[in-house]
């Protein structure tokens, strides 16, 4: 079984091209699942029934575990299940009439426009750390890229002439996405400060990776997390500050003044319209929210 989990975890990163994320995700839920099969002398995946699937997900739920995270186990049992049964490691596929437990819907958090305008006020622009994250933050809003994708920038992405970004998402898919007036002075302004920050650390040739730490290594997530997390924090009261919250607004704020659902969804990457659709609602409470304080008998 567990050559099995091995086989799959490799076809997702080589052939499927999944997050160094994601597939650590697969694989702890699989480990686990292996572990529950064995403690239950199951030696076999053929052995497996939806009778003993159901068990051990009324299992995790019981120990505690939320909905969300036996759906997301419940995703990776039937991804791994569709590829041991394509592979013919099982003769029969158990995962095929597995009900997900029913979520709870939550709309995105994200900043309205007046708190976008404080967060960039807000931005010391005069520093080098300044103009780097006031680059990172209008490139966030402007494109509603992911922080992975930001992350994962070359200087070689931004097309300043044309006014675009080339990123690459999820399963190396690649779009290009148009980047806002502001965000490209944000980044012009930046562009020149990671010049001398790449000729002080005597390179040699250009370095490929956008975003820099002052020694000269490409950005990484947690130092982009918590400056994000900062910055939303001195602007507004959100419980979430993530970069994710910039990427919501930037949907959201595109839907509030007319822009075109399908459109959206391509600036987003995501695959299914369905995904996108989450943020018509978001305008929609944001509409309710405006007539409810403006109307003489709202």
């Amino acid at each position: 079984m567990q050559k099995s989990v091995r086989s799959f975890l490799e076809y997702l990163e080589v052939e499927r091209n999944y997050s160094p994320n994601t597939l650590r995700s697969y694989d702890s839920d699989l480990r686990h699942f292996v572990s529950y099969l064995l403690s239950n002398e199951i030696r076999s995946l053929e052995e497996v029934r939806k009778n003993l699937l159901r068990a051990y997900l009324g299992g995790l739920l019981d120990e505690g575990l939320t909905k969300k995270s036996v759906a997301r186990k419940i995703a990776s049992l039937r991804s791994f299940f569709r590829y041991a049964k394509r592979h013919k490691i099982v003769t029969t596929n158990p995962t095929l009439t597995l009900i997900s437990p029913k979520l709870e819907k939550r709309l995105p958090s994200f900043l309205d426009e007046p708190a976008i305008k404080r967060l960039f006020d807000s931005v010391d622009s005069s520093t080098e750390h300044g103009r780097r994250d006031a680059a990172i933050l209008e490139l966030f809003y402007s494109t509603g890229m992911r922080l992975n994708e930001l992350i994962q920038l070359n200087v070689d992405d931004v097309d300043f002439s044309q006014g675009v970004v080339k990123v690459t998402g999820k399963g190396s898919k690649q779009r290009i996405i148009p980047v806002g007036r502001r965000a490209l002075q944000a980044m012009r302004a930046y562009i020149v400060d990671r010049g001398r920050l790449v000729l002080d650390q005597k390179q040699g040739k250009e370095q490929l990776p956008l975003f820099l730490t002052p020694k000269g290594d490409r950005f990484y997530p947690q130092a982009v997390i918590r400056m994000v997390k900062s910055t939303i924090g001195k602007v507004s009261e959100l419980q979430k500050r993530s970069p994710h919250v910039l990427r919501h607004t930037f949907a959201t704020h595109l839907l509030n003044r007319g822009a075109d659902l399908r459109a959206v969804k391509e600036l987003l990457g995501h695959e299914s319209l369905s995904t996108t659709q989450v943020y018509t609602h978001v305008s929609t409470e944001q509409m309710k929210k405006v007539y409810r304080q403006s109307h003489p008998k709202g």
